[in-house]
């Protein structure tokens, strides 16, 4: 606030001198220069208030400016906002704030911000206080609020303009994430019961073509044969068609077995992963005329239900990719076992991507590709990492955790060993 004195009142003079006048003259130029910082302050919005000198004492006069509707705005608003000097301190806190941290104004006010945050959480505000602009900066961390409980928040930061020489003043925006990780976590829910249930079709479908459809046109085509056989001595053209027909039997067949194994590969159930990856990997290379190297090291470790197919489907769905898109000449597949966790590395030299800008339709169907693989990969507790470029090809990490080791207990040992008796 601003003291203001008022001018003085003029006593007449019967006499004046010019001495006395030259005095009263510098005295008004004086207070003219006073009340002419202040009103310039007032308009600048630097005054908040006025303290005006009387007879009956001071008084203070509020200003109520343009950034009054703004403070209201920001009192108001659902998200927290506050400000914060380089050395964490919080000068200012909304309301929304307060309430989000389960906290008083008084108590936030003037405290430290690296209170609300964890040792990992407060590494990763630095580098982000350390690299702030005035066009912005975002990072997602967990608030320790007054209850001991964590909030999940995105923290949005940017550098306020600050007058001459003062300080660097950092405003920051907190949106509770609470309800969309709630979402998210429906959303991943409801996305694995639809590939479980995907899964569970599949293989209805693919035991009902191998146990009926199947059987079936193996039937058909031994009576074919049976048929040639006889037509044999006859000869003629009906012999002709029977072996037609024979041969689109077997055909047939072939086809229907095919499509039973893409639903539901046998093989993983029956020889294992390493099995049907390589299964997979002559069928590509017969289909795409691309060259594909596989690795595979022999697990030690034991997967997670589940890993198996996920890690087939995700073969399936690079691979897929690859020969419709990517217009590479050669695929390199590795799969092996790096402490607690088997990594399959799919690399290819193609086109490559941009992993952050993924079309949201190609020619009118729905691009689910790579975040059916992550969901997959979630589904039994691994990841998808997706590295790619104009031009550098595209490299996919799938990395799920092994089951743990489970030691046998003292009692198991004994009941397995030999009773020895005299």
């Amino acid at each position: 606030m601003k003291p203001v004195r008022p001018l003085p009142r003029r006593r007449p003079v019967a006499h004046p001198n010019v001495a006395a006048q030259a005095v009263e003259l510098k005295e008004l130029r004086a207070r003219l220069a006073e009340a002419e910082d202040t009103l310039r302050a007032i308009g600048s919005g630097a005054v908040d208030a006025v303290v005006v000198a009387g007879q009956s004492g001071n008084q203070v006069f509020t200003l109520q400016g343009a950034d009054h509707v703004y403070r209201l705005l920001i009192e108001s608003m659902n998200e927290g906002a506050l400000t914060l000097t380089p050395e964490w301190v919080i000068t200012y806190a909304n309301r929304c704030f307060a309430q989000m941290i389960k906290g008083s104004l008084e108590q936030i006010v003037g405290s430290s911000f690296r209170l609300l945050l964890s040792a990992v959480d407060q590494r990763a505000f630095q580098t982000l206080m350390a690299g702030v602009t005035r066009s912005g900066s975002k990072l997602q961390l967990s608030l320790l609020s007054g209850r001991g409980s964590s909030i999940p928040v995105q923290v949005s930061m940017r550098a306020l303009p600050a007058a001459g020489s003062s300080p660097v003043t950092l405003g920051v925006v907190v949106t509770d994430l609470t309800e969309t990780r709630r979402t998210e976590e429906l959303l991943r829910s409801l996305a694995q019961r639809v590939v479980q249930g995907h899964e569970t079709e599949r293989g209805r479908v693919a035991l009902d073509l191998h146990d009926h459809v199947t059987q079936l046109l193996c039937a058909n085509l031994f009576r074919c044969q049976a048929l040639v056989e006889e037509l044999t001595v006859r000869g003629g053209p009906s012999l002709k068609a029977a072996i037609r027909m024979r041969v689109m039997l077997g055909q047939t067949a072939g086809e229907v077995e095919r499509i039973s194994q893409q639903l539901r590969p046998g093989v993983l159930d029956l020889l294992g992963l390493e099995a049907v990856l390589r299964s997979t990997g002559r069928e590509f290379e017969e289909r795409s005329g691309l060259t594909l190297n596989l690795t595979v090291v022999p697990l030690s470790g034991r997967l997670p239900a589940g890993a198996g197919l996920a890690f087939y489907r995700m073969f399936e769905e690079a691979l897929r990719n690859v020969e419709h898109h990517a217009r590479a000449r050669q695929v390199s597949v590795d799969l092996r076992e790096e402490g607690a966790v088997v990594r399959l590395t799919i690399r290819d030299d193609g086109l490559g991507f941009d992993p952050e800008r993924l079309p949201a339709r190609r020619r009118g169907k729905p691009v689910l590709g790579l975040l059916g693989m992550r969901e997959r990969a979630a589904a039994v507790g691994g990841a998808v990492a997706v590295s790619s470029g104009r031009g550098i090809g595209t490299e996919i990490v799938v990395s799920i955790p092994l089951l743990p080791s489970v030691a046998p207990s003292p009692t198991a040992v004994r009941r397995r060993s030999p009773v020895l008796t005299r």
